[in-house]
Parts: structure tokens; C-alpha cells; sequence
């Protein structure tokens, strides 16, 4: 993704652009936050693929409550053009416009 930036924070990895965080991929060993991507999503997204199901996604501690969403790595099928697509969309919210558009 254009001008996208990674930097290791313990357990978990941060994605920015400009600054401003669009993911990031966890893994805490916890039962409560298994290996996921976190990542922001449009207004009710996170609460309807949660409610759609709650197997692949939950709402992550403390960012959930922003709009972010939590999509889990350690099922035994993952849907990586979903996370794809997932991550893009968060980076497209986060990201200036002229950023954005070079995803399309």
C-alpha cells in the first residue's frame, strides 16, 4: 500500500500511513485476542460481520468501540481475499485521498 510503514510493538505489528494507523496484526497467545489482523472498518461494519459471524471476527479490547475490527489468523481456513479487502478498506479511511486512489 502506498507509503505504508510497519513498526513492532511486542506482540503485535502497527501499520500506518502518514502517521495515522490503518492495522494492526496481533498475536498476545491470549484465548481473549488470538493471532488477527485488527483493522478500522466503515461506521457498523465491524458490529455486522461480528453479528454475521462471530467465529472469524470480534471486536477487538478497547479499539472495537472506535470501529475497528479484529479479523482471526489461527482458524483453520482463513479468507485472505477478505483481509485484503479488509485492509484496504481501513487503509482507504485513514489514508489522504491521493493515497487512497492509488488502490483502485
Amino acid at each position: 500500500m502506498p507509503e505504508a510503514l510497519t513498526r513492532t510493538e511486542g506482540p503485535r505489528v502497527q501499520f500506518t500511513v502518514r502517521g495515522r494507523t490503518f492495522a494492526y496484526w496481533m498475536d498476545y497467545g491470549r484465548e481473549d485476542t488470538p493471532l488477527s489482523i485488527c483493522c478500522k472498518a466503515p461506521p457498523s461494519e465491524n458490529t455486522r460481520l461480528i453479528a454475521h459471524d462471530p467465529e472469524r471476527f470480534f471486536m477487538p479490547k478497547y479499539l472495537g468501540p472506535k470501529g475497528w475490527l479484529a479479523f482471526r489468523l489461527d482458524l483453520r481456513q482463513v479468507d485472505w481475499s477478505e483481509a485484503e479487502r479488509l485492509l484496504a478498506d481501513s487503509y482507504a479511511l485513514v489514508a489522504p485521498s491521493r493515497l487512497a486512489a492509488l488502490l483502485a
